[in-house]
């Protein structure tokens, strides 16, 4: 099996909200394109310092992380911004990690997109029941 590892784009959420507005234009959206990991047993997104300083993240407070060797450390939230993983997307906040750190797509991520994770392929694809669209449960 081995890790499943996508490729995502993420942009500024509030860049995107100043030319929604007309404050910006179309070309000063700060965004990217990464690799991540598909991580079942994470939360949130978690994306490194350096990434999140290229988008110009704010700082949005920050959360209690446990790691998978145990460890808790307090650790800075940042946001917002939009992710999309082919053609869906959200707007999310994200945990920040280390310089060299895994970029790690979590569970919230996985949920709202309506992705699974199938390790048979090593990708991130629609739920059967909604290939077209996020099916969302209310």
């Amino acid at each position: 099996m081995g890790e499943i590892v996508v490729e995502i784009d993420l942009e500024n959420e509030d860049d995107r909200a100043a030319v929604r507005l007309g404050y910006q234009e179309e070309s000063e959206v700060r965004r990217t394109r990464i690799r991540a990991v598909a991580d079942t047993g994470a939360m949130m997104l978690a994306l490194p310092e350096d990434v999140v300083d290229e988008l110009g993240l704010s700082e949005v407070g920050s959360m209690s992380a446990r790691y998978a060797d145990g460890r808790r450390e307090l650790v800075p939230v940042a946001g917002p911004l939009t992710i999309q993983i082919g053609d869906r997307w959200m707007v999310t906040d994200c945990l920040v990690v280390p310089v060299g750190a895994d970029a790690l797509i979590g569970q919230i991520v996985m949920e709202r997109l309506d992705l699974i994770a199938d390790c048979t392929h090593q990708s991130l694809t629609p739920r059967p029941e909604s290939p077209d669209r996020p099916l969302v449960r209310l």
